[in-house]
């Protein structure tokens, strides 16, 4: 096993308040392993509190092509394969899920915001990681799809939640049964894609973000993105309620209290 099989190929740069998160396995399009989602959890267990924006990419032409073709195994000898989970049993499979997921939920933890920088193909579990992300730029040529219902599978790296969160019932429902990709234009009118911008011109356009998400004051961007994150789930009375709690904070806080 090399280092890069045993740290997932992520690697992380630190810019001031800017972490940057690196799938780098170009030659197989960033294809993820358990490994990957491993490695994951461990940057987001790690995270100080002076990290406000975590910015998520792929290295080479795609973001990420998925699952690695070796986890598609039914053999349950083959290390991480559907075989192998399968013969968990259902608590068993369940409860190893459950911590892949974790490599992908921590992405829209409080006090930061996460961005995607998507160029190429986001498929399968890449697009779940994308998905993931607070927001999400795209290049012109980007694509997005969900495949898993074609393979006889589901999405089940918090893609469905955060799909329907963001473009809908039906669309989240046709993009993953149809498995369809949805290129970048069509994700920027959803409102899937926050920005589509050149291939040339994403590392600009990623940090042109991720500085005006840093400009104001930290605790004013992180009270407000948990409003945010909660108004999609939260009845009118309990977020009202969550506002004006979060606005005494702010105000007790500006106050010196």
């Amino acid at each position: 096993m090399t280092a890069a099989d045993a740290d997932g190929w992520v690697r992380t740069r630190r810019d001031g308040a800017v972490l940057t998160v690196t799938l780098d396995r170009p030659d197989q399009l960033n294809a993820q392993t358990p490994a990957t989602w491993a490695a994951l959890r461990a940057v987001g267990d790690s995270l100080d509190d002076d990290v406000r924006v975590v910015v998520v990419r792929g290295e080479g032409r795609s973001f990420s092509a998925g699952l690695d073709r070796s986890l598609f195994s039914t053999d349950p000898s083959t290390p991480g394969g559907l075989g192998q989970l399968s013969g968990l049993g259902a608590d068993g499979a369940q409860e190893r899920i459950r911590g892949y997921q974790a490599g992908f939920r921590w992405l829209r933890s409080p006090g930061i915001v996460s961005i995607a920088a998507v160029q190429g193909h986001a498929i399968g579990a890449g697009a779940q990681l994308a998905l993931a992300c607070d927001l999400r730029v795209l290049t012109d040529d980007a694509s997005i799809r969900l495949p898993e219902a074609t393979l006889g599978l589901v999405p089940d790296l918090t893609g469905t939640s955060t799909l329907a969160e963001l473009v809908g019932y039906a669309r989240a429902l046709e993009v993953c049964v149809t498995g369809r990709p949805v290129p970048a234009a069509e994700a920027l009118s959803w409102g899937l894609a926050n920005a589509v911008v050149p291939a040339a011109e994403l590392d600009g356009a990623v940090a042109t973000l991720a500085a005006a998400v840093t400009a104001p004051p930290a605790g004013a961007v992180r009270e407000t993105a948990a409003l945010v994150r909660a108004a999609v789930r939260n009845d009118p009375d309990t977020q009202d309620a969550a506002e004006r709690a979060a606005q005494v904070r702010r105000l007790t806080e500006l106050a010196g209290g």
